[in-house]
């Protein structure tokens, strides 16, 4: 039965502040590798092996997470995974060698992926049937907002602080959450208990997600398919993935239940739910990069910029539950969602050198609405035809999809820059050259600059020739960024047409036995 009264929202924010802790942490490490890599006297490589451990482990477990839940107990195994996410978090805080911090950070993925799926089941089963658009938008804020405000978060911590910081702060939230999850949250069925357990299930989706991830992770770093290792990884990912499938559809007990396949909203759903994750932590990943390689803006400024974007978010998420209610088409929104998403990038495609932080404020708000758009509308259209346990299954699939999206998002922008680079500097030198005009006024004019500074004429030629080098780097890069801006924003927009392929529905009916 749905809950009524101050426990239902005791229950929201409980469960909204434990998918806070998951999700801010995925971003959150980004802005103190630097630090961290000072500190433990680590390479650039071996420390991203933080963010990747972590990925790699979270992805694993959260298609699982409806079966651990159905087997275990949905409220014993979202409060076992809160403890053990704050443990991993002391842990890591106190870690004093690289191979210490990395296998903790695979602990706190390992409990992190538990953590999001299981509050989003518990969240649609503490609100009426009729108020589900509302639950869903209010996981939503969550689920949006924490990777965006991490680095902002991160960067504050490691302004007035050391990074062992932005672990330390998930304690106290982490056992707030876990009082409140065992105080006020209903048990639920122990309906996979002393069923056979799917080992082979488990070993072959562990392989192949986890291989798969390694991949998008690593891959950009080790030249994709010129490192023999990546070329193992892919080929395990792909047979393992065709493996998994198998077993799960012959097997009488699967962990993951492919058959909710079968409804066409779900189906869609999940490469909808794909295409966001591309957009939310692509565009999540290239900003910053923009930002602080190119204009020189520190993490904290550039954290500080994404803020006003996730206030507009957490400000619309209420309205977008209320109009689902009221009947209005979540394709409709979804559809404004992915047109403002492009406008977004759009806009910062049209960026220069010269772009101060008054330029970015209305694309990252415009952003921040699009957001709001998007995931509830999404996630209501891939849930609506679910009932009872495939509740469960389907919000850890649907889970997994988002977070893979923004895997391959990251990959492809980042491979997209390193190749466009070359190509946008090609074009470029072609006009740096004796035959010029423009080329020998501009480095006639600055030759002249530095010898009236007291340069030689070969110190100032060879000066002269430094810095128009420097700004062909600076616009090869600055034409780069615009390029993956824009590739980000046209595949959102080209993939309006699968929302009216999914059902048009009021609003997702949950029945009230659902666990």
């Amino acid at each position: 039965m749905p809950e009524v009264g101050l426990k239902k929202w005791v229950i929201t924010f409980t469960v909204i502040t434990a998918s806070l802790l998951e999700l801010i942490d995925t971003t959150i490490v980004n802005v103190a590798i630097p630090q961290i890599q000072g500190n433990l006297g680590a390479t650039l490589e071996d420390v991203a092996w933080l963010s990747t451990g972590y990925a790699v482990a979270n992805v694993i477990v959260l298609p699982m997470s409806g079966w651990l839940g159905s087997r275990f107990g949905r409220k014993n195994y979202f409060l076992t995974s809160i403890i053990v996410f704050t443990i991993a978090s002391f842990l890591c805080g106190n870690a004093t060698s690289l191979e210490e911090l990395v296998l903790f950070r695979i602990l706190q993925g390992l409990a992190g992926g538990g953590l999001i799926s299981t509050a989003q089941a518990i969240l649609l089963e503490t609100w009426p049937r009729e108020d589900v658009g509302i639950a869903t938008a209010l996981f939503g804020l969550g689920a949006v907002v924490g990777p965006t405000v991490g680095p902002t978060i991160g960067g504050y911590i490691l302004e007035v602080s050391d990074w062992p910081w932005i672990f330390y702060v998930n304690i106290p939230v982490g056992i707030l959450a876990a009082y409140c999850t065992y105080t006020f949250v209903k048990a639920t069925p122990k309906d996979g208990k002393g069923l056979p357990v799917d080992w082979w299930g488990i070993a072959l989706l562990a392989i192949a997600v986890g291989s798969l991830q390694t991949v998008l992770e690593k891959g950009e770093s080790e030249d994709w398919f010129a490192t023999p290792y990546i070329i193992v990884l892919s080929v395990t990912s792909v047979l393992g993935l065709l493996l998994f499938i198998w077993r799960e559809l012959s097997t009488s007990h699967p962990i993951v239940n492919f058959k909710i396949m079968r409804h066409r909203s779900f189906s869609i759903g999940m490469f909808t739910s794909f295409i966001l994750g591309f957009g939310l932590y692509g565009s999540v990943f290239v900003f910053p990069v923009f930002c602080q390689n190119l204009l020189g803006f520190s993490p904290l400024q550039t954290g500080e910029l994404l803020f006003p974007g996730g206030l507009c978010t957490i400000a619309m998420m209420p309205f977008i539950g209320m109009f689902l209610k009221k009947g209005i088409p979540a394709q409709f929104m979804a559809t404004i969602g992915m047109f403002l998403f492009f406008v977004f990038c759009d806009m910062l495609s049209k960026s220069t050198l010269s772009s101060g932080t008054g330029q970015f404020f209305l694309p990252l708000v415009i952003r921040g609405i699009g957001m709001a758009l998007l995931f509830v509308p999404l996630t209501t259209l891939a849930i609506q035809d679910l009932k009872g346990p495939e509740i469960g299954q389907g919000s850890g699939l649907n889970n997994m999809m988002r977070q893979l999206g923004g895997s391959f998002g990251i990959a492809a922008l980042t491979t997209l820059i390193h190749t466009r680079q070359g190509f946008h500097r090609n074009n470029l030198l072609t006009n740096v050259n004796e035959y010029n005009p423009a080329f020998t006024d501009r480095l006639n004019g600055l030759i002249h600059t530095f010898m009236a500074k007291g340069a030689s004429f070969l110190d100032a030629k060879l000066m002269a020739m430094k810095a128009i080098e420097g700004a062909v780097v600076k616009q090869t890069l600055l034409l780069t960024y615009s390029d993956a801006y824009w590739v980000a924003g046209m595949i959102l927009l080209c993939s309006i047409p699968l929302l009216y392929l999914q059902k048009f529905k009021k609003n997702v009916e949950v029945p009230t036995d659902a666990h």
